[in-house]
C-alpha cells in the first residue's frame, strides 16, 4: 500500500471554526478520549510568520514567506494547554506564538495561496494511526476533505474577544476588550474573504454556536456527535 493510501485510511476528525470559540478546549478533549494525535494548525502559521518576523520579512511578500517552511524543525511536547510547549530549531517559543503580535501577522499571511500551499503537506502529514484530531479554519474543506466527522464551531465576535480579554487578565496583562473585538473582527474579514481556503464551514460539517454555551455544554455536544457518528 502506498504512502497516500495508508493515510487516507487513518480517521480524521476535523473542528473548524475562527478564533475563541473553543477549538483548542475540543480538539485536546477529543484527542485525549479517543487516544488520537493532534494537529493544531494554528499554530504552524504563527511559527512561520514567527520565523519571518525575526527573518525581517513581512507578509507583503509571501512567497519569501513560504521559502521558510520547509527548513523549519517543528516539534510540540506536551498533552494539555498547561504543559503544551513548541520548540522550533530546538528553540521554546511557546510564548512568543501565543502573543497578539504574533496571532495577527499569522492572519496575515494565511491569506496568501503560496503560503497555504508551503503547509498543506506538513499539515497532512500528522496523518497517524490510530487518528487525528485536526484543529483549524479550513480543515475540513481542504487539508482533510474525507474526515469521518466535521464540526464548525462558531461565537459572535463580542463573545470571543471577552474570552479572550478574561484569558489575558488572568495572565495579568494589561489589555482592551475594544482594541481586541477591533482584532477579532479584522481577522474574521480576512479569514473569511481570503481566496485561498476561506473561513467556511464545510458543506457536511455540523455547525455549533458557543456563544451562549459554557465549556461543559460544548464538550456535551460534542459527545452526542460521536456517538452519532459511530466514534
Amino acid at each position: 500500500m502506498n504512502t497516500a493510501a495508508r493515510g487516507a485510511s487513518v480517521p480524521v476528525i476535523a473542528v473548524d471554526g475562527p478564533s475563541g470559540v473553543g477549538k483548542g478546549m475540543v480538539t485536546r478533549w477529543l484527542a485525549q478520549r479517543l487516544g488520537w494525535h493532534r494537529l493544531d494548525s494554528g499554530a504552524l502559521y504563527r511559527i512561520l510568520a514567527l520565523a519571518a518576523d525575526r527573518a525581517g520579512i513581512g507578509p507583503e511578500r509571501p512567497d519569501a514567506v513560504a521559502a521558510l517552511a520547509p527548513g523549519l524543525a517543528i516539534e510540540f511536547r506536551g498533552h494539555s494547554e498547561a504543559d503544551e510547549a513548541v520548540l522550533v530549531d530546538g528553540r521554546d517559543v511557546t510564548a512568543a506564538l501565543r502573543q497578539e503580535r504574533t496571532g495577527g501577522l499569522a492572519s496575515r499571511i494565511a491569506a496568501a495561496p503560496a503560503v497555504r500551499a508551503a503547509l498543506l503537506q506538513r499539515q497532512r502529514d500528522f496523518r497517524r494511526p490510530p487518528g487525528l484530531v485536526a484543529d483549524g479554519r479550513d480543515m475540513g474543506t481542504v487539508v482533510f476533505p474525507d474526515a469521518v466527522l466535521k464540526l464548525f464551531l462558531d461565537a459572535d465576535a463580542e463573545a470571543r474577544a471577552r474570552r479572550r480579554w478574561l484569558q489575558l487578565r488572568e495572565k495579568d496583562v494589561d489589555a482592551s476588550l475594544i482594541d481586541l473585538c477591533a482584532d477579532v473582527r479584522a481577522r474574521d474579514e480576512r479569514d473569511r474573504s481570503r481566496t485561498a481556503a476561506p473561513l467556511v464551514p464545510a458543506t457536511d460539517a455540523v455547525v455549533v454556536d458557543t456563544t451562549s454555551m459554557s465549556a461543559a455544554e460544548v464538550l456535551q455536544t460534542v459527545e452526542r456527535l460521536l456517538g452519532s457518528a459511530g466514534l
